[in-house]
């Protein structure tokens, strides 16, 4: 599903730029420069492949698709299938959530059902799902950061290409009816290297913090669970813990997870 507040976000911030520029008079190709665009992209980009690992700069660009699709993390039906399978493990025993295991879609919660099923006692299977969930979450924060990097890079490399520009300008001072136009290509440099870190690359680094923090959560909460079925927690104690992950501020969310029979 589209983050609708996502693309208005991004929409509002260029539009306000651009008919900020047309309410002073300004015009548009005024702002249009290619080696500007070239210095502060490819320089921005230069600089963070220089510092990044391969398989970290490939995952963040994978996950700028999160900033406009965002994964979806649905607690209250998690909360649900936890509670229909410690029901199960206190009828059949926990070997009667083998099948579950094999149909469950989702990699953590299944590798954890699989844990439960050979019998592993609750603090190993803490250890080894903690253990995932921490790499991921390292792995996926570093991701992030690539695009918080580019934002601090951004706008010290536009800085570069105005002064680049300038020093053309400095070169023709014999023709002073060039100067003014000249200075202010110059500075359309500066413009792409704070409008990218402010509009683009910080807010994209942001809004993946916050999504990488949210499925952590996720996951924190299905390892509890899991952890109060491989102990034989009463389904009702369960649900009341789990209740606890819950956005109270989300309508959706305050609502009590449909009743099962204990």
């Amino acid at each position: 599903m589209i983050d609708v507040l996502g693309v208005i976000g991004f929409i509002l911030g260029v539009s306000a730029i651009i008919i900020g520029q047309l309410m002073e008079g300004g015009s548009l190709l005024s702002l249009v420069n290619g080696p500007a665009a070239f210095i502060v992209f490819g320089g921005t980009l230069g600089a963070v492949l220089l510092q990044t690992p391969l398989p970290v700069f490939l995952r963040a660009m994978r996950l700028f698709t999160w900033v406009f699709v965002p994964p979806r993390f649905h607690k209250r039906d998690m909360i649900e299938k936890i509670l229909s399978w410690s029901n199960i493990a206190r009828r059949e025993g926990i070997l009667g959530l083998e099948n579950f295991s094999m149909k469950e879609t989702d990699l953590f919660a299944r590798k954890g059902l699989e844990l439960i099923v050979d019998g592993s006692d609750p603090d190993d299977i803490r250890d080894f799902l903690e253990l995932e969930l921490e790499v991921k979450e390292k792995f996926d924060l570093s991701s992030a950061k690539v695009y918080e990097s580019m934002g601090g890079y951004s706008p010290t490399i536009g800085i570069i290409g105005a002064i680049l520009g300038l020093i053309h300008v400095m070169g023709s001072l014999s023709e002073p009816s060039t100067l003014g136009p000249g200075i202010a290509v110059a500075f359309v440099a500066t413009i792409y290297g704070i409008g990218l870190a402010n509009l683009i690359l910080i807010p994209v680094s942001n809004k993946i913090k916050y999504l990488v923090e949210e499925e952590a959560q996720f996951r924190e909460m299905i390892i509890d669970g899991f952890i109060s079925i491989a102990e034989g927690e009463n389904p009702r104690n369960i649900e009341r813990k789990l209740d606890g992950y819950l956005d109270k501020t989300n309508p959706d969310s305050v609502k009590m997870t449909k009743k099962l029979k204990y």
